[in-house]
């Protein structure tokens, strides 16, 4: 029971920091903000377990509300019948290694499903606007920290021989459309390459160009991942692995 009141108040104590840490124009540079954008394999399809339910009081998530609560998988709400373990504590959990002085707020805003080209100011897909929604999510969440970085996970959508071709420019374009609305034309940008258990595999190579266009951006390698069954989304224990991934090549991207 003691032990269960300690995370409690740990928890607690984190959200509160969280909520005042910052005033009006003054975010706390101690929490470091993660966007979290793409299609399902960034959401998280993996079955949820005993370790989805831990928390770190120093891992916090911006919920459907834009209030900041403890985070755990399914870390996003994209289609909650549908979502689950993903990416996003897993390289959380990584980012914090050997770092005792910073928290991690992760923002959520993928959409399973979604292709690049519904990734634009003011476009719509299903119930949302994802570029919208993302760069309102931020803002809201930049309130409290300091955006670090922004993760990206897509191209299931666009995997085949005619929408890889366009792929690059439209990818680049985004690049450059988020570190212009967050004015930071150094911000670090990680994509991730779709799993090679996928049937085709158009994308990878395209996606593994980005970094010859853009600099401070990388791509992460899915190679030796596996799916859960379905040859198209990974399961639990390599999303895991997928966000560490992700967290070294961030790591590597902010030594900069």
């Amino acid at each position: 029971m003691k032990r269960i009141l300690a995370i409690v108040a740990c928890i607690t104590s984190c959200l509160v920091a969280f909520d005042s840490a910052a005033q009006p124009g003054k975010p706390d540079s101690s929490i470091h903000l993660y966007l979290l954008v793409g299609q399902s394999n960034m959401a998280g399809r993996g079955k949820p377990d005993a370790q989805s339910r831990l928390t770190n009081a120093k891992i916090l998530m911006l919920d459907s509300t834009n209030s900041w609560v403890p985070a755990t998988d399914p870390v996003h709400f994209d289609k909650p019948q549908m979502a689950g373990v993903g990416p996003a504590i897993g390289f959380a959990d990584e980012m914090l290694r050997e770092e005792n002085n910073i928290s991690i707020g992760l923002i959520p805003c993928a959409w399973g499903g979604s292709p690049v080209e519904v990734w634009k100011p003011g476009v719509a897909y299903l119930s949302a606007h994802p570029y919208d929604d993302a760069i309102r999510r931020t803002k809201i969440a930049m309130q409290k920290g300091v955006l670090k970085g922004i993760l990206w996970h897509q191209g299931e959508a666009d995997n085949d021989s005619i929408r890889s071709k366009k792929y690059l420019s439209e990818l680049v374009l985004l690049v450059q459309r988020f570190r212009k609305d967050f004015s930071n034309e150094q911000l670090p940008f990680v994509a991730g390459e779709v799993g090679y258990f996928n049937k085709r595999n158009f994308i990878n190579a395209i996606i593994n160009q980005l970094p010859n266009q853009l600099p401070y951006t990388s791509v992460v390698a899915a190679d030796g991942l596996t799916d859960k069954g379905d040859h198209l989304h990974f399961d639990t224990p390599s999303a895991r692995e997928l966000g560490k991934r992700y967290a070294r090549a961030m790591k590597q991207l902010q030594k900069k």
